[in-house]
């Protein structure tokens, strides 16, 4: 028999499956190939592409795109199809908000946002002068690298009477449950953002009633605007006399629209606003925004406007990892898998979460 997981459940038996503990341990190998899935290249091509737009055939194609380019395409459309529908569960946008840091090769524990002020400018020297040095203060964010698990017991009857297809529907289950949970982790970082810089829903430009169609859209268009407006605002120092944070961020920036999937239509809508209503007329938006859609944020009538990476970071210390054990007294295979990873907003001023009512 075929397998997801297992390419050849009959060459397992074959080897005398569990009894051989070299048979045992390519199995374990199996699983964690199959966990490490989502991580690689043309899987987060699919969950990108799922986040940007919220529609699954998108994704479809992009992960079928993905594979077309890399070294491991598989031996039909068929067996990419069947992969991506293991992994519709993922949810990886958060990336695209958090700068990633790879730390699985180090020995940290954690990591460290600086948060350092300097009041630094730079000025004309003349011949024989010195530069001015100004000196470093501030604080810093610390983050911790923490460990996050859960087990999987299967019964060793599964595997006597070969029902192969229940033992790698729980791993798909296992594996989906453990990448939400990390992706749960980093949202709900975002939405513990204290309400410092919450945006209330912006009034209408121009004498348009509330009974018309582009009343809303008018409405959501300001409120990202200003949005994106009160972000660079308070990063470049511009609001209240505040010192530039250094993070080269200009009105030509790149801002990420964070939205729960319940705004989807409603942000294109605003997104697609124009001056006047003619062909070749420019948008009513004023800055460089993508979205990404979630459907793991904790309200569905909010959404953020974020300055994404610099100060907003996370790191990833183990990928999830399986290790596995035989129960003698519950005839079971325990299977347990660990990952490890952190996160930390270092900066509330890259974020906003904006009202729609």
């Amino acid at each position: 028999m075929k397998g997801n997981i297992v390419s050849d459940w009959a060459l397992f038996e074959k080897m005398r499956g569990l009894d051989n503990p070299e048979c045992a341990r390519a199995l374990r190998g199996s699983l964690n190939r199959f966990l490490a899935e989502p991580t690689t290249a043309p899987f987060k091509a699919a969950a990108q592409a799922f986040a940007s737009t919220g529609d699954v055939n998108v994704a479809k194609s992009a992960l079928i795109q993905a594979f077309g380019t890399s070294a491991d395409f598989p031996a039909s459309v068929l067996e990419v199809l069947d992969k991506y529908r293991l992994t519709t569960y993922f949810d990886t946008g958060y990336e695209q908000v958090f700068n990633m840091i790879d730390m699985r090769g180090s020995n940290r524990n954690g990591f460290d946002i600086l948060d350092v002020n300097s009041g630094l400018t730079f000025a004309k020297v003349l011949e024989g002068e010195k530069a001015k040095i100004f000196k470093m203060e501030g604080t810093k964010t610390s983050a911790t690298l923490d460990m996050y698990g859960g087990g999987l017991g299967w019964s060793r009857r599964l595997f006597d009477d070969r029902e192969y297809w229940t033992i790698e529907d729980n791993a798909i289950m296992f594996r989906n449950k453990a990448y939400s949970s990390k992706a749960q982790d980093f949202y709900d970082l975002i939405d513990a953002v204290a309400a410092t810089y919450d945006l209330a829903w912006q009034a209408v430009t121009g004498a348009v009633p509330n009974t018309n169609e582009n009343y809303v859209p008018i409405r959501d268009i300001n409120t990202i605007n200003k949005a994106c407006e009160n972000i660079l605002l308070r990063l470049t120092g511009n609001a209240n006399g505040t010192d530039d944070l250094g993070m080269g961020a200009t009105s030509a920036s790149e801002f990420i629209i964070l939205a729960p999937i319940q705004l989807i239509g409603r942000i294109r809508r605003a997104l697609g606003m124009v001056q006047q209503p003619f062909a070749g007329s420019t948008t009513q938006l004023n800055y460089n925004v993508r979205p990404v859609y979630s459907m793991m944020l904790a309200s569905s009538t909010e959404y953020y406007v974020i300055y994404p990476k610099n100060k907003i970071k996370g790191a990833n210390r183990m990928d999830l990892t399986i290790f596995s054990d035989f129960d003698i007294e519950s005839y079971t295979d325990i299977a347990v898998g660990w990952q490890r990873y952190g996160g930390a907003i270092g900066e509330i001023k890259q974020l906003v979460r904006c009202s729609t009512s």
